[in-house]
């Protein structure tokens, strides 16, 4: 980028917001406009990790300062890519990431099953749908910006043949939102897999065929980064207590989305009131779930009788367990076998929809683009397992798979449990 280029960007900063972890985060007007809008402010009142408080105890961070988080790295990344972007694109990737996770409900992915079982849409669907028919819309359109594609680039859904790492920047294996969260989460649970060096990752970065790709060179940082989705979906995102609230929380909001609307939304606003105080405060005068209220106030939680991790290359094991009417079976016979009502065993997997980041486990290492440099400038691509054994050897996909219980079933249905699941691959029992 030119210094004329660099010093016209920089003017139009309006100010900046102390971050804990990365610092000092400038903001343009633009930006400020957005962060002023409701949809912006709401999250304040969206943590990040519901659930995950009950373990880590400091792990009360919110979506908005992950959104700022990942604008910022979106413009660091945008500033720094050898190829030179215009100034607009740079704009457009800070605001995308900033208004990326816009359509999470209350207590983020924990609401996700709702909005799949009930409206057939993810978090990911309302985005675009609040950019256009919000404030949001009035604040881009005044300042140059089309809504419409905003709110499509937000979730990387732009479909751009021409240059697909506008999308990349903001969903891909390699994104600036995993940047973020997998830092971000590290620090407020304490839980230590968070030490990736982002910016060697971001420094490296180049476009490659109209693709992000990765300097082979910067092996040992993506090498880490890889490490840590896994080792922080085991430890933060997958642990077994965390899991338990959620699942419990999940519950509750079943029980009660008729009284407390929580399905219906016929204007942006009848989403927008719905956020974790709102929503909490109602659970618990709701008659359907104020007893799973209660329970989690207490820290009564569901108690996990059996768990086995499995490892397979290929995906027979995950399509299999995964499959709603096949874990409906199981825990049907688990509840018959142990004479507990139905309801009072759960099977749980990490793609559920509920599971924070539950596509980390679908990740496919092999499709985050390397380039070797070779000489006279020029670049090869190559697949990450010809660079990294690691990077190999994570391609396995890695299913944990756990019953859950109430305390007075515990020691019968973990009988059960073992005798159906057993210890044979679960893959050699099951026909579907």
């Amino acid at each position: 980028m030119s210094v004329s280029a660099r010093r016209k960007s920089a003017q139009d900063y309006y100010g900046f917001i102390k971050d804990p972890i990365h610092g000092y985060v400038r903001i343009t007007q633009t930006e400020k406009a957005i962060i002023d809008t409701r949809p912006l402010q709401r999250l304040r009142r969206i943590r990040q990790l519901a659930g995950s408080e009950y373990v880590y105890p400091a792990a009360n961070h919110t979506r908005f300062e992950h959104v700022l988080g990942a604008m910022y790295l979106a413009g660091v990344l945008a500033e720094t890519l050898p190829t030179d972007l215009p100034l607009q694109e740079r704009h457009e990737l800070r605001i995308a990431a900033l208004i990326h996770d816009i359509g999470h409900g209350p207590f983020s992915h924990v609401f996700e099953p709702l909005m799949v079982k009930y409206l057939r849409k993810t978090h990911e669907d309302f985005v675009p749908w609040l950019v256009s028919k919000t404030e949001l819309a009035d604040v881009l359109e005044k300042r140059g910006f089309d809504s419409k594609r905003m709110g499509r680039l937000a979730v990387g859904h732009v479909g751009d043949r021409r240059r697909p790492y506008l999308d990349q920047v903001i969903s891909s294996s390699i994104d600036v939102d995993k940047m973020d969260f997998l830092v971000r989460d590290s620090f407020h649970t304490g839980a230590g897999y968070g030490s990736i060096d982002v910016y060697r990752l971001l420094y490296s970065m180049d476009i490659l065929d109209g693709n992000l790709a990765v300097d082979g060179t910067a092996i040992a940082a993506l090498e880490s980064f890889l490490l840590a989705r896994i080792e922080s979906f085991r430890t933060i995102y997958f642990h077994r207590a965390s899991r338990a609230v959620q699942i419990m929380l999940v519950k509750a909001l079943e029980a009660a989305k008729d009284e407390l609307a929580l399905v219906k939304f016929d204007d942006p606003e009848d989403f927008l009131r719905l956020d974790d105080y709102s929503v909490w405060t109602g659970l618990k005068e709701c008659k359907k779930s104020r007893g799973i209220m209660v329970d989690l106030e207490l820290r009564r939680l569901l108690k996990c009788t059996y768990e086995r991790t499995l490892y397979a290359t290929e995906e027979l094991v995950s399509n299999v367990i995964t499959k709603q009417v096949v874990r409906d079976d199981i825990q049907k016979e688990i509840a018959r076998k142990a004479k507990v009502p139905e309801e009072d065993v759960i099977i749980d997997v990490p793609t559920q929809p509920s599971v924070p980041y539950h596509r980390t486990v679908e990740m496919q290492p092999l499709d985050i683009p390397v380039f070797l440099r070779l000489s006279q400038g020029r670049k090869r691509k190559a697949q990450l397992a010809e660079v990294s054994r690691i990077g190999f050897v994570l391609q396995a996909f890695m299913n944990i798979i756990r019953v859950y219980t109430k305390e007075k079933h515990r020691d019968r249905v973990e009988q059960v449990s073992k005798q159906i699941l057993g210890e044979t691959p679960v893959s050699a029992k099951i026909s579907v």
